[in-house]
């Protein structure tokens, strides 16, 4: 009995994961995903209550499913000090897309909730999310500035404030696309966004620099 619940909870999930890529979370339509899981609407009130929280279950799914898959290469990096934090976040970079390639269902939902930004659904998702802790990041660069990763007068409190503002916003700065996922794209973006972070915009330092913000410059 166990085992015929569990093989619908994944038929469930399953037709769940394609619902969710192909509508928004409004659009998306229980009925459809009872319908293409092939069970009953009692069947799915024994498992969820209703259809957010059938979402916010795949949603964590996803995230344990990548943080898994990452688990070693983060702990790895997080103690290697013969490379800078540039090069540590190409590397992740890497792993993040093989992420992609062996789970497609998990990326193209996961850009399919980027989406929901300014919905109510976005917001309840990223509360209810057990992802990367902000402690690892925090420490992440914390070490990075130890090793000098960093141009001097640039304050720990800014870089912890914009660098991950910045990668968490990846699939909008270059528009990803669920219809076309090109891999090999995805890194050449990635390396152009890290080349930004690393070496900016202007073609040489000034030698003179202006007065810095409070944010810029306060250690």
């Amino acid at each position: 009995m166990k085992k015929k619940s569990f093989d619908r909870r994944e038929h469930l999930l399953a037709a769940a994961l394609d619902e969710f890529i192909a509508y928004s979370y409004e659009e998306a339509s229980l009925n459809r995903i009872i319908k293409n899981a092939g069970i009953s609407k009692g069947t799915f009130y024994y498992h969820f209550q209703d259809k957010q929280a059938l979402y916010l279950s795949l949603l964590q799914s996803a995230a344990d499913a990548k943080i898994g898959f990452l688990e070693g290469a983060l702990a790895k990096d997080l103690h290697n000090d013969d490379w800078n934090l540039f090069k540590i976040l190409r590397h992740q970079a890497r792993f993040g897309v093989e992420f992609a390639k062996s789970h497609p269902g998990y990326y193209l939902f996961g850009l399919m909730f980027l989406r929901e930004k300014g919905n109510e659904i976005y917001k309840t998702g990223m509360d209810s999310l057990d992802d990367v802790p902000e402690s690892y990041y925090d420490e992440l660069l914390e070490r990075a500035m130890e090793r000098g990763d960093f141009r001097e007068g640039v304050s720990l409190r800014f870089i912890k404030k914009i660098l991950p503002f910045i990668l968490y916003r990846f699939d909008e700065i270059f528009d990803a696309k669920k219809e076309e996922i090109d891999f090999d794209l995805l890194i050449r973006n990635f390396d152009t966004l890290i080349d930004f972070m690393e070496y900016g915009l202007a073609k040489e330092r000034p030698e003179a620099q202006p007065e810095g913000s409070r944010w810029g410059t306060e250690k």
